[in-house]
């Protein structure tokens, strides 16, 4: 439990077990804590790390928004596995998190041995699904500025723990959401070359069918929905999350 300063800010990570390197991102407003169901089954065999995204948690959030960007964001992960001297890792996250490991991968497939990609999507294709998708954050964002975390939180449909939510700061995780939600063209998924799970809550309506568009579009790809699971599947049901993961770990070694 640490911080390192990269790329000119202080990123906060965890690490757990030893073996090969795996990292996990959290989704939007989420941390660190939100992978504590993972940790003892995950870090058995890996070296887990987890981290705060810029902006998040007990990483810096500086309040230009010009400091939030994908290249800032890829550059923040790239410069802590450096930092932590990992040359290669299993790259995975949930709903953003999922969207930064798949950039991070096609950004620096090299150091990628495989994704894990949950409760998260490609981008859209449609401008007009784009446009739409667009307002909603749009409005996420107007109400972190002019109310503050006591605003959003009256308009979210959920947390997973509210008390660590409401202790974030409200113009990072603005500025986040504007960077990075907002404008997202598809990712060209015929680009991924390497081991890739692609999972989802069996509830979470709005993501089963980017998941399972992503499963015919990455060659190879493994799909599993975690039966009685909402968009946070590794908290909703953390034993099916973990023992999908744990089985797709065994069909390939780094």
């Amino acid at each position: 439990m640490a911080t390192a300063f990269v790329n000119g800010v202080n990123i906060y990570y965890e690490e757990y077990g030893s073996g090969p390197a795996m990292v996990l991102t959290s989704g939007f407003t989420g941390t660190t804590k939100a992978w504590s169901s993972q940790i003892p089954a995950l870090s058995q065999n890996h070296r887990l790390i987890l981290h705060d995204l810029r902006g998040h948690g007990q990483s810096d959030a500086p309040a230009d928004r010009a400091l939030y960007s994908w290249d800032t964001t890829i550059e923040d992960l790239y410069q802590l596995l450096n930092h932590l001297g990992v040359e290669k890792a299993i790259v995975g996250g949930l709903s953003l998190g999922g969207l930064v490991s798949l950039n991070f991968y096609l950004r620096h497939p090299e150091m990628t041995a495989a994704l894990i990609l949950a409760s998260t999507g490609p981008g859209f294709r449609s401008a007009e699904s784009r446009a739409q998708w667009d307002e909603g954050r749009l409005k996420l964002s107007e109400a972190l500025e002019s109310g503050g975390m006591e605003a959003y939180m009256k308009i979210t449909a959920f947390s997973s723990d509210p008390e660590a939510l409401a202790s974030q700061d409200p113009i990072g995780l603005s500025n986040v959401n504007i960077a990075l939600q907002t404008n997202q063209e598809m990712v060209p998924l015929d680009q991924v070359n390497v081991p890739t799970l692609v999972l989802a809550g069996q509830l979470d309506t709005n993501t089963i069918a980017p998941t399972n568009y992503m499963h015919r579009k990455i060659k190879g790809s493994r799909m599993a929905v975690i039966p009685r699971a909402n968009h946070v599947a590794n908290i909703d049901q953390p034993e099916d999350f973990n023992r999908v993961v744990l089985e797709f770990l065994k069909d390939f070694s780094l």
